[in-house]
């Protein structure tokens, strides 16, 4: 991608994001000379670049505030204050360099790419191209406003969805349009909507797996169901989605495994990748460095899972997690995964009452996690609730670190699951109690100063 692209994007985004005035964006771009973007190639260009469409740009301000790991004493007491207080859910005045500007940045992309879009003809010879604009177009801005939901809004509740507070949705690249938030079900509905209407433009398969496809976009739409506990829908997308790649990696022997007993055991782009990004790391309190897995949920591997080999590496007593399927020992993985749809499956069937095809979905992948020099004994349920009960930990063991689990906490919540999160902090507990208003994370500081818009 060229320079000058980069430079423009990321200007005017910023842009934006802190609605400063349109002189100061024409000067800026006046002085820097940079053309607009014309061509199919450069709206693609606008799409492909990585770096800020994929590429450590998801939100990690949720995966901080879960409880799937925790510090030692001797790391908190050597962090600043306001690091100990985002530890212990205590709101901070966060400013620029944050999930939200950075979650903005690939939907202000994807709205330019839009609008410049129309102004390009469709003919027969560029439609391949044309198409795949338009639907990577809408499939990026539908997946920056789900994350952005997931962390800014409150967890989606049918009765009050109308009311909660949920995102900013810029669909125009025009930064003088004033930002106002829309209702939690208004911000679903956008999602749902681009996601739908990017179907029909999307490939099955993308060119790489930083380019989204059908397959994401059926995959996204079962995620997004399921957050607003449609599980009859989500189950009818999620099979969309395993239609067109159903692969499980056997961690026995996997051609996209280097070793599991190695400080990266997935090679990057595996099999089981439908799409790619990375969790930003602006606030990282949960980096492989300093953050010790739970030891609760350590323990409930079974000796022969061979997720314990893959996912974690013993540090001085406890467990520091390497699972990522980035590739890389401090980069978390944030994308789509066969392994999720598996699960999302999984769940609906238990929810939907039948409990025998969750059970299947449920040992098919244990099974591919298990030593194949032990015999694997299937999971069985007797009920509803318990299969609901053994999908719902699995799914915590295997989607680990992904910016999976905040959501999970607040629609569990929401059905009643109770929840309740802690922090021992030098022997004294800190909770988090479910349904709390702290679960729409506070929005930086600076963006309610600049748009005027309501606070969490």
């Amino acid at each position: 991608m060229k320079k000058y692209y980069v430079i423009q994007v990321w200007m005017v985004a910023i842009l934006v994001l802190l609605n400063t005035s349109c002189k100061k964006y024409l000067d800026a771009k006046s002085d820097a000379k940079l053309v607009t973007p014309q061509t199919l190639q450069d709206l693609q260009g606008l799409l492909d670049d990585a770096n800020l469409m994929n590429l450590k740009t998801t939100p990690g301000y949720n995966e901080s505030s879960t409880d799937d790991y925790f510090w030692l004493p001797i790391t908190f007491n050597s962090q600043p204050i306001t690091t100990q207080n985002l530890y212990q859910w205590i709101p901070i005045d966060i400013r620029y360099g944050n999930d939200w500007n950075q979650g903005y940045l690939p939907v202000y992309n994807a709205n330019l790419s839009l609008e410049l879009l129309d102004k390009i003809p469709q003919t027969a010879a560029n439609k391949q191209q044309w198409d795949n604009i338009k639907g990577s177009a809408l499939f990026f801005r539908a997946y920056y406003f789900l994350l952005l939901a997931m962390q800014y809004a409150k967890a989606y509740d049918g009765n009050t969805a109308d009311t909660d507070l949920g995102i900013v949705l810029r669909l125009k690249s025009d930064f003088n349009i004033p930002s106002t938030r829309a209702s939690v079900r208004g911000s679903y509905q956008q999602v749902i909507t681009d996601l739908t209407a990017s179907l029909d433009y999307l490939p099955d398969y993308p060119l790489n797996l930083l380019r989204p496809s059908k397959g994401a976009a059926y995959a996204l739409l079962a995620r997004t169901y399921l957050y607003m506990h449609q599980y009859d829908v989500a189950l009818t997308y999620a099979n969309k989605a395993l239609v067109l790649n159903s692969y499980l990696m056997n961690y026995n022997s996997d051609p996209f495994i280097i070793s599991l007993t190695t400080a990266v055991p997935f090679k990057k782009f595996n099999g089981e990748t439908i799409f790619y990004t990375e969790m930003a790391s602006t606030l990282n309190l949960n980096s492989t460095t300093r953050a010790r897995i739970d030891t609760v949920l350590y323990g409930k591997y079974n000796t022969n899972d061979l997720r314990k080999t893959a996912f974690f590496k013993a540090n001085a007593g406890y467990q520091q997690y390497k699972g990522s399927y980035a590739a890389n020992a401090s980069t978390f993985f944030s994308g789509i995964a066969t392994d999720e749809l598996y699960l999302n499956r999984a769940e609906c069937y238990a929810y939907l009452n039948n409990v025998n095809s969750a059970m299947d979905d449920l040992n098919y992948l244990l099974k591919k996690r298990w030593k194949s020099t032990v015999a694997y004994t299937p999971i069985s349920a007797t009920d509803r609730t318990d299969a609901l009960t053994k999908v719902r930990l699995e799914r915590r063991k295997e989607l680990l670190m992904r910016g999976l689990r905040w959501m999970d906490i607040k629609r569990l919540n929401k059905e009643g699951e109770n929840i309740v999160l802690t922090r021992n902090i030098n022997g004294k507990i800190v909770t988090l109690q479910p349904n709390a208003s702290y679960y729409a994370l506070p929005i930086p500081v600076d963006i309610i100063e600049q748009s005027g818009i309501q606070q969490n």
